[in-house]
C-alpha cells in the first residue's frame, strides 16, 4: 500500500470537515487541514521508530544485580484503533535481568513507540512486553497498563471516571506467585488479580 501524500491527507481533512457541516474555507478553518495533518504526524509517530533498537544497547557491567527492575507510572498518550480517540494511562514495566540491563529511558521509548500508533491497548500491553522479552532474554517480563478511553467516556456510553487495566506476565512473573506479588506491590497495585 502506498503511503498519501501530505496533500491529499490535508484533502481528506477538509473534506471531514465539509462533512460534519462547516466550512473548510473560513477564518479559523483555513489552516486546520495542515495543522491536523501535522499533529497526525506527531501522533503516530511510532509507526517510523523500532522499539527493538531501543533496547538493543545494554549493560553487562552490573556487580552481579539480579533483582527486579521496575520503571512505573510511565504517561503515555495513544489512539484507539476503532475510533482514533484518544487513549491516556500510564504503563508499569518491570523484568528479572539475566546478565545485562538497559537503560531505564529506553523502557520508557518502547512504551511511546507502541504507543503512538493506532492501537487497542490489550495488544499494546502485549506488544510491549513481548518485545522487552524478546530483545533483553530476562528472567521474566511484568507490563500493567492503566487507560482512559476517550472513545467511551467522549461518545457512546459517556461514562466518566473509569480506566481499564491489562496486564502480561511473562516468564518468573507468570509462573512465580512471588515474582509476580513483588511487582504488583511495587507498582502501588498490590491486590490486582492477574
Amino acid at each position: 500500500m502506498s503511503r498519501p501524500t501530505r496533500k491529499e491527507a490535508e484533502r481528506a481533512v477538509r473534506t471531514l470537515l465539509e462533512w460534519i457541516g462547516d466550512d473548510p474555507g473560513r477564518e479559523g478553518l483555513r489552516s486546520t487541514p495542515e495543522r491536523v495533518v501535522k499533529a497526525y504526524d506527531d501522533w503516530f509517530a511510532g509507526y517510523r521508530d523500532d522499539p527493538v533498537e531501543f533496547l538493543r544497547r545494554t549493560f553487562r557491567e552490573v556487580d552481579g544485580y539480579d533483582e527486579m527492575i521496575v520503571l512505573r507510572d510511565i504517561r503515555f498518550e495513544s489512539h484507539c484503533e476503532h475510533h482514533i480517540a484518544p487513549i491516556v494511562g500510564r504503563a508499569h514495566i518491570g523484568y528479572l535481568p539475566d546478565r545485562k540491563v538497559v537503560g531505564i529511558s529506553k523502557l520508557a521509548r518502547v512504551v511511546e513507540t507502541f504507543a503512538r500508533r493506532l492501537q487497542v491497548q490489550e495488544a499494546m500491553t502485549a506488544q510491549i512486553a513481548h518485545c522487552i522479552h524478546a530483545v533483553l532474554k530476562p528472567k521474566g517480563v511484568g507490563v500493567v497498563v492503566e487507560g482512559t478511553h476517550q472513545c467511551m467516556t467522549t461518545r457512546g456510553v459517556r461514562k466518566h471516571g473509569v480506566s481499564m487495566i491489562t496486564s502480561q506476565l511473562l516468564g518468573q512473573f507468570r509462573s512465580d506467585p512471588r515474582t509476580r506479588n513483588e511487582f504488583l506491590t511495587m507498582i502501588g497495585r498490590p491486590n490486582v488479580a492477574v
